[in-house]
């Protein structure tokens, strides 16, 4: 269903490889004007799935996460811009509010939302991952991504508002999934502390990582998850290790 009011919603979403999330991130984009996925050279079925659900497809090299998502910005056709990654998907009760935010007329400069991940088939609820409040819906002459290496956000100039219904986050399906996301993500994490000037003690590769362990399964109740839950805690550990481990060795 579309609404016509005087706001107009640009969905962007960036793209490398996404064939296994797209269809499902653009069919829950109904309360947008428009759809923009800005892919970066993918090799399998993501622009052509994309194109079918009648998505308009820009080519961009990939430059970073905040640069790649300020482009995508750019390039949409309307100021207020709906950013969501390909493996995210807009629940019911979001859309509703989104499109009585559109009814009525924004009265914020940017909203955030709540994100619920699933991880290895759970909706996880504690663990420090919900709500996990993030800006996905922004007015572009007030608002950009700002973030060199990893851990892009949106930097707001003016109000923020806040939606109460959740953006669905489709993490990884197995621990080898998770494994080799994680290695990128710590190699991008470590250049990010290394051009931070920041020093690697031995302290931070041996006490940093139990202590993310204890904050993730006990103080955040990862123990409430389930097996997920222990799952979560140690592959946090092991991130931060692996993160300063590399930053050790690249400075």
């Amino acid at each position: 269903m579309r609404v016509n009011s005087g706001m107009k919603i640009s969905a962007t979403i960036i793209t490398y490889n996404e064939e296994r999330n797209i269809a499902r991130a653009i069919e829950s984009l109904r309360c947008s004007d428009e759809i923009l996925v800005v892919d970066s050279g993918s090799t399998d079925r993501t622009i052509e799935i994309a194109e079918k659900l009648g998505a308009r497809i820009v080519d961009h090299p990939f430059k970073g996460y905040a640069e790649q998502k300020n482009y995508a910005a750019e390039q949409a056709e309307n100021d207020w811009i709906l950013s969501i990654d390909a493996d995210e998907s807009l629940s019911e009760g979001l859309e509703g509010e989104i499109l009585q935010v559109k009814k009525n007329g924004p009265e914020h400069d940017a909203y955030t939302v709540p994100r619920l991940a699933q991880y290895l088939g759970r909706w996880i609820l504690h663990s420090g991952w919900h709500p996990d409040r993030k800006v996905r819906l922004y007015d572009r002459r007030r608002a950009r991504w700002a973030g060199e290496f990893v851990h892009e956000s949106v930097q707001v100039d003016g109000r923020v508002g806040h939606f109460r219904s959740n953006l669905l986050h489709f993490t990884c399906d197995s621990l080898s999934e998770h494994l080799r996301t994680m290695d990128r993500y710590t190699t991008l994490a470590a250049e990010q502390v290394v051009s931070q000037g920041g020093k690697i003690g031995w302290s931070k590769l041996l006490l940093d990582p139990p202590w993310t362990f204890f904050k993730t399964y006990v103080v955040d109740r990862g123990f409430l998850d389930g097996a997920e839950g222990l799952a979560i805690a140690y592959m946090a550990a092991i991130y931060n290790f692996l993160k300063y481990a590399k930053a050790r060795f690249m400075s």
